[in-house]
């Protein structure tokens, strides 16, 4: 990984979303690029939407890692291909949400050596206007007594809808965990902060996807499906990609997030 100029912080880059091939374009030709210039120790990306912008496949999963990631997040559309479901079950850092049922395929945290120091990464997906799944809140409490005995440093990628339900699980954690930063929006947020007692945080990170488009989608298909109702089948822009992310730089001797920065870089391809 790359040094950094400061040894008592580490650098973390939360990549936004990534949405079909435009989308994999863009992070297969920035993301090592990128990773350099920001100087990041980790690397954590969201590819639940990588394949034809629903879902991801064991192939990408490689192509995602050789890239450059350390980590891969996801969220609902990641049941959406079934042969990811063995990679879920064999690979520690290809996660999905923690707060579904128990019995379904794969774990929703990892911890991985970072400097050192260790990072624990927990992904966890929101309940309002969502499915029925475990109260974020109340498993994120649960979840952190074990994973604060692992890590001095814990990550939350929270998959969800509203900027309201992300924010609150933020304060409600705040000072528990170091970084708390949304997804599934695909709309890169200006709200980017540090709570009272050390956590960053931003709404959502945005999307690695096609620029001049609906969130990754068409526009012409998605405004006849805004305008008509009916339940048109939406399609991956085919237009030049965009790497959306965020920089957290955290204190390894406190866990306390010290400055975060926003990332858009534009590809060629």
């Amino acid at each position: 990984m790359p040094a950094n100029d400061n040894h008592d912080v580490i650098r973390v880059l939360a990549v936004g979303d990534i949405v079909g091939k435009p989308g994999c374009r863009a992070l297969f030709s920035l993301l090592k690029s990128v990773r350099k210039e920001t100087r990041a120790d980790l690397v954590i990306v969201n590819g639940e939407n990588a394949s034809d912008g629903s879902g991801l496949t064991p192939d990408l999963v490689n192509d995602i890692y050789k890239a450059g990631a350390d980590v891969i997040t996801s969220g609902n559309h990641i049941w959406r291909k079934r042969e990811i479901y063995p990679v879920l079950e064999k690979d520690d850092r290809m996660l999905r949400p923690d707060n579904y049922p128990v019995g379904v395929p794969g774990k929703g945290s990892c911890t991985v050596p970072v400097k050192d120091t260790k990072v624990s990464i927990l992904n966890l997906e929101g309940v309002l206007n969502r499915s029925r799944l475990r109260c974020p809140f109340l498993h994120a409490k649960e979840k952190l007594q074990k994973l604060k005995k692992e890590s001095p440093i814990v990550i939350i990628d929270f998959h969800a809808e509203f900027a309201a339900e992300k924010e609150a699980l933020a304060v409600y954690l705040d000072g528990e965990i170091s970084v708390l930063f949304g997804t599934h929006t695909h709309v890169q947020t200006a709200d980017e902060r540090i709570f009272p007692k050390g956590t960053g945080y931003i709404t959502d990170i945005g999307m690695t996807g096609p620029i001049g488009s609906v969130i990754g989608m068409n526009r012409d298909v998605a405004m006849r499906r805004a305008c008509t109702q009916l339940p048109l089948k939406l399609e991956v822009a085919e237009n030049k990609g965009m790497l959306m992310g965020v920089v957290f730089s955290i204190d390894m001797n406190n866990g306390r997030t010290v400055n975060i920065e926003r990332v858009q870089e534009y590809a060629s391809v």
